[in-house]
């Protein structure tokens, strides 16, 4: 159990780097412009909202099985 959490950790910060995640509207406003710095910032935002509750929900999953067992 130890060993997949530390590889889920470790995807979670590795992730932002390869996903890529935006809406349809911030995707079309953001590649009007040349400022490529600003989409690449609200890209990782986005993926960093995404991933917050999946890890919250996930240690709470955790600290439950911990408990039960």
């Amino acid at each position: 159990m130890k060993k997949i959490s530390v590889i889920l950790f470790l995807f979670f910060i590795i992730a932002p780097d390869f996903l890529q995640a935006q809406c349809a509207m911030c995707r079309a406003v953001l590649e009007s412009g040349e400022n490529t710095t600003t989409a690449e910032g609200v890209n990782n935002g986005i993926v960093y909202l995404m991933a917050i509750p999946y890890i919250l929900v996930g240690g709470v999953f955790y600290f439950i099985y911990k408990r039960m067992k």
